[in-house]
């Protein structure tokens, strides 16, 4: 730590998502794929965000129907809406790049704080990050072994923003939600965090998430720093 930087004692751990924080959006994958299917843009999006409860893609990310349940659904979903889309390649659009200055701010942050992942995600597949290949898939695995603890919404059963699934990781690390920092790339994710006294991060980009995380954290997180 940096001569300047100060621990701050009311935080005693560090909660990430994974999929648009420690990878990057599947957004961008899902809007070139608009792109080259004429669809119209943020229409992947807007299906997900119709009965966000209880459509195709939450029933699938709480493990309630299988993926190729799920490609079936979410054509009928898009058709609905006047659209064709292949719900099977949708799925393969899912998986990021590493972003090795997130990895980096991880690294770092786990040697004061208590860390974990919560992640929304599918059975499909290598592993939690959803790599569609092995080589990947170890990447990702590797980072993974950075947290504490990795909650998966297709393991658990439940899904964000679905407040006990944050409940859940607090008590894995045994800490109360005031005690924690959140980031993810949503804001219907951080509302519950926030409303349970989480202090909450919405990622845009790395660079300004990692300044906040440093702020709030009293660490030098940047790579090249420190």
């Amino acid at each position: 730590m940096e001569k300047g930087w100060q621990m701050n004692d009311s935080i005693q751990a560090v909660l990430w998502d994974f999929g648009g924080v420690i990878l990057s959006s599947p957004f961008d994958a899902f809007a070139a794929y608009e792109r080259s299917a004429g669809l119209p843009e943020n229409f992947i999006r807007s299906l997900n965000a119709r009965n966000p409860d209880t459509n195709a893609w939450a029933r699938m990310e709480r493990s309630e129907i299988s993926t190729a349940e799920f490609a079936s659904l979410f054509e009928a979903e898009a058709a609905a809406q006047g659209h064709r889309l292949d719900g099977q390649h949708v799925l393969t659009l899912l998986s990021g790049i590493i972003r090795p200055e997130m990895v980096e701010a991880l690294r770092r942050v786990r040697t004061r704080y208590r860390v974990a992942c919560i992640t929304n995600n599918v059975k499909n597949g290598e592993g939690p990050g959803m790599a569609r290949d092995a080589e990947r898939a170890l990447q990702i695995a590797r980072v993974m072994e950075l947290f504490e603890h990795v909650v998966e919404s297709s393991r658990l059963g439940l899904r964000k923003p679905d407040p006990r699934i944050y409940r859940h990781a607090c008590e894995l690390l045994g800490v109360e939600p005031r005690q924690c920092v959140y980031l993810d790339d949503l804001g219907i994710n951080l509302k519950p965090a926030r409303a349970m006294g989480m202090h909450t991060i919405k990622v845009v980009d790395p660079a300004q998430a990692i300044a906040e995380l440093e702020a709030l954290t009293g660490m030098e997180l940047r790579l090249g720093h420190g």
